[in-house]
């Protein structure tokens, strides 16, 4: 009811002309618009997570959007310049996408080239050069495939008896309980266990790898798109910010020498993986002379921001189109309650920092 009473209200200030009054105000001229992406779906991945993925038809109506209504699309580094010194011009956008799955490089990449739109990608770096799927999204991704039954399960996987996978919070308990059996295995080692979890949920696994579902963007790849203009920034190795001074910076560490191998550009932006941030991260992120962060909360970046927690305006498939055009013109700040995402730190992308593979 709610949801339906925001769209329709979008609707009549969309349609009475308060978008186009607010895009051109100086009011939006002082902010900068930062969208963040995840995933741009290969098959059907869309409908397994609308919250992280999109539709390549849909990310393209967004492009074309920006395009249409002159939208000045700034890449990271210049948009935040320009924003310090006050210099933006009229209906500033910069584009980011987090992770750096195979999924942006066949299905974002060639928009980008095409709509001639510069972009940065916070790219984590340990399963570029493993070059597996990511275990825990994979294991909840295949667990979905077989979403409405209940199966017999494995003990080689430690899960005896029945699994239910009729809802999401029974396909999540059997992810956490692979996950946390998993802890000190590598990359390869837990490959294997999905490799026996497909069998056991009779998808063809070496089909599914084929097609580069839910893997990064290999050597070869990240080389091309850092030569093509893409911006390659800090998302950490492993996927994760432990709260621990040590390990969190070793994660920039791993991260900032992997990325060094594709990009002649120093990486000093920075993405929380997961949205996930501590204060205290802020000093550890000053000493590895990190100069930005992006969150996932929220909002347009203002010259007052603090630069290691800007605001994104996180897009996916679930959001309609005027409620992506309220937020380019500014209109969906002005209306939005100020909420932070919810802090939850999601399993890592790789093994133990603490092990060597």
């Amino acid at each position: 009811m709610l949801r339906a009473l925001k769209l329709a209200t979008l609707d009549v200030l969309r349609s009475s002309g308060v978008f186009q009054i607010v895009a051109n105000s100086d009011w939006r001229r002082q902010r900068l618009l930062i969208l963040c992406y995840h995933g741009v779906s290969l098959d059907d991945e869309h409908e397994w997570r609308p919250y992280l993925y999109i539709h390549p038809t849909k990310l393209e109506e967004r492009f074309d959007s920006l395009r249409k209504g002159n939208f000045s699309v700034l890449s990271l580094g210049d948009g935040l310049e320009r924003l310090r010194a006050g210099t933006l011009p009229a209906r500033s956008v910069s584009i980011t996408f987090d992770d750096g799955t195979y999924d942006f490089y066949r299905q974002a990449y060639p928009m980008l080239k095409r709509y001639q739109f510069p972009a940065t990608v916070y790219q984590t770096t340990y399963y570029s050069a493993l070059q597996l799927p990511v275990f825990n999204l994979t294991c909840s991704y295949l667990l979905w495939k077989r979403r409405g039954e209940t199966i017999a399960g494995g003990e080689a996987l430690g899960l005896a008896g029945f699994l239910d996978l009729g809802s999401e919070s029974s396909r999540f308990a059997i992810v956490r309980r692979l996950i946390e059996g998993t802890q000190h295995c590598t990359g390869a080692q837990k490959d294997e266990i999905v490799a026996r979890l497909a069998e056991l949920v009779n998808i063809d696994y070496a089909q599914l790898k084929a097609k580069r579902v839910l893997q990064l963007m290999n050597e070869r790849e990240l080389h091309e798109i850092a030569q093509n203009g893409i911006d390659l920034q800090l998302h950490t190795h492993r996927h994760r910010t432990p709260e621990d001074e040590s390990l969190f910076r070793k994660e920039i560490q791993d991260n900032r020498t992997a990325l060094r191998e594709f990009t002649s550009a120093e990486p000093t932006h920075f993405c929380y993986p997961s949205g996930v941030y501590r204060q205290v991260f802020l000093s550890w992120l000053r000493k590895e002379n990190v100069i930005s962060a992006t969150t996932c909360d929220t909002g347009l970046a203002e010259s007052g921001s603090d630069f290691l927690l800007l605001p994104r305006y996180v897009d996916h498939q679930r959001r309609r189109q005027i409620e992506f055009e309220s937020w380019t013109s500014g209109v969906g700040n002005l209306l939005a309650l100020r909420r932070k995402a919810a802090q939850k730190a999601l399993p890592n992308y790789g093994a133990d920092p603490r092990m060597s593979d």
